[in-house]
């Protein structure tokens, strides 16, 4: 990659991992569903006005339906339930459970279309349950039930993720990115509103707060998301994926710079575990032979 791709895709993971920060801070004072709203409408309005000035042709009517459903399963309730989560868990064990998503993805894949399971993806998918068992303790009832409701929060939310990413393949093959991107807040935000209102806040929340929510929408989201689909263009889906190593590492140290959160070697233990249980379910190439890798690398140009 070139200098400018890296730190790009850097500058990504800080932004996404900050995510988990900005989670925590906003959720105590507004609840999971306002917070998430707020998240997906005001990004969503950033991304309408980046396109509009840029030039670039809406199309989601024609899709509604579809992009409905991406927003619910691919933002809506998996932001929510982190935030819900957030609630009695730090952002650190936050970020380190959300790194399960691609672990999820490939059982959902493997059920829905049937794609292969293979002995390398199994074994990242058992060494990745491994690695939140040590991440939460081998009893997680012993901090209390809040934990391991929050841990099942977590864990149902990447299960979403899986949901969200297997569907948006097989719905939206040769969709324009931006306009997935926009779809998917529209389509949050509606799915949300009815939540959102039955939970409004009693008192108006701090400046902290509202600086975590713009942070959350602004940042988090729509630059997050243009960052994302660019580095996609430049690099490829591949390279890209190596975010998902860099996030939970951001999301550590965030929550232990601003919100003072302790570092275990628990935390470290359970994160390096699940980084390479992702690492054999993407399959990725270093982890290949040097002739199976020259193989699949030959076969895809």
């Amino acid at each position: 990659m070139k200098p400018k791709d890296i730190i790009m895709l850097f500058l990504l993971a800080s932004l996404w991992g900050s995510s988990f920060l900005f989670m925590r801070i906003g959720v105590p004072a507004l609840g999971p569903f306002v917070l998430i709203f707020l998240r997906v409408s005001i990004a969503g309005l950033a991304l309408v006005l980046y396109a509009l000035a840029t030039r670039h042709h809406l199309n989601l009517l024609l899709k509604w339906k579809e992009y409905l459903i991406l927003g619910a399963f691919n933002a809506a309730i998996p932001f929510s339930l982190i935030s819900a989560a957030e609630l009695h868990i730090s952002s650190s064990l936050a970020a380190i459970l959300n790194a399960t998503t691609p672990l999820f993805t490939a059982l959902v894949a493997w059920i829905w279309t049937k794609d292969t399971l293979t002995i390398k993806k199994m074994g990242g998918l058992l060494l990745g349950l491994l690695g939140v068992t040590i991440l939460v303790g081998w009893d997680p009832y012993q901090n209390g039930e809040p934990l391991f409701k929050s841990v099942m929060f977590s864990m149902f939310a990447a299960f979403s993720y899986g949901i969200g990413g297997v569907y948006s393949s097989r719905a939206f093959s040769g969709e324009k990115p931006m306009d997935m991107a926009i779809g998917q807040q529209v389509g949050a935000s509606l799915f949300l509103v009815p939540f959102a209102v039955a939970t409004l806040p009693h008192e108006i929340p701090s400046l902290t707060v509202m600086f975590s929510v713009l942070g959350l929408a602004i940042f988090c989201t729509s630059l997050g998301y243009l960052l994302y689909f660019a580095l996609m263009r430049n690099v490829g889906p591949i390279k890209t994926l190596s975010v998902t190593f860099l996030v939970p590492v951001f999301g550590v140290l965030w929550g232990a710079l601003f919100l003072r959160e302790a570092i275990s070697i628990h935390t470290i233990s359970g994160l390096l575990i699940i980084l390479l249980s992702v690492a054999l379910v993407a399959d990725l190439p270093f982890l290949r032979r040097k002739g199976e890798w020259e193989e699949n690398a030959s076969s895809s140009r």
